[in-house]
């Protein structure tokens, strides 16, 4: 977890600057490109192992009088495009080889499935640097200036809400009756990444509560060895 939350957080970061850069180049394609009218001549199929895209083929003459053939840099399926359909060509002068459909997706499609995908990436790799850290000091806080209850030890639990590499955490289990209400409180440690049956010395185990508020705590189990790392 340590490596693939940097390894998320640095793969995300690395799309979106790309997609700016995309985006910064499309811009300034788009400010010096001259148009033209095309027609779509073919469709060219990509084959992947569960798909097929398609991609427009398209002719246009430019202004000298040239003609010319490119391949759309984007497919899809079903196709956007039909043979023998007019559709307007950007292109610059000196680069008409290089040409582009003057479409939303043709244009932009790709800076923005890159950026999403940049987005997701970079803010689940963010979270998973940022929550602990934010974890770590509302815990410390809860140490230093919650109130501690004796809390009588339950059991341990796998907590199944959560995995890594297949594999879920411990976490003891302990409960508290308040006596200003009569309510009982059940307590979750923090996960552990071993079983800690075998180093349960106590029934009692503290727990510090936000004044007023038993739902906001922190399990006290310094008293058991850490995992080495």
């Amino acid at each position: 977890m340590k490596i693939v939350k940097y390894v998320f957080s640095l793969v995300g970061l690395g799309l979106l600057v790309g997609a700016f850069f995309w985006y910064n180049s499309n811009t300034a394609f788009l400010e010096k490109a001259i148009t033209a009218e095309g027609t779509v001549v073919d469709l060219v199929v990509n084959r992947s192992s569960d798909s097929r895209t398609y991609s427009p083929v398209v002719e246009f003459l430019t202004q000298e009088g040239e003609s010319i053939e490119f391949v759309s840099r984007t497919s899809s399926n079903p196709p956007s495009y039909s043979r023998g359909e007019r559709v307007e060509v950007l292109y610059l002068l000196g680069e008409p080889r290089q040409a582009k459909i003057n479409g939303f997706f043709s244009l932009w499609g790709g800076i923005l499935i890159v950026g999403g995908l940049g987005l997701i990436f970079f803010l689940v790799g963010a979270a998973l640097v940022i929550v602990p850290i934010v974890k770590g000091r509302k815990d410390e806080q809860l140490r230093n200036n919650g109130y501690p209850i004796k809390t009588k030890f339950q059991r341990i639990e796998l907590n199944e809400s959560y995995s890594v590499n297949g594999r879920h955490p411990f976490q003891l289990i302990t409960q508290w009756q308040d006596p200003s209400t009569s309510q009982i409180h059940v307590f979750r440690s923090n996960n552990l990444w071993f079983d800690p049956t075998d180093y349960i010395d106590r029934d009692r185990i503290t727990v510090f509560i936000e004044k007023d508020d038993p739902e906001t705590y922190y399990m006290d189990i310094s008293f058991l060895p850490e995992l080495a790392e």
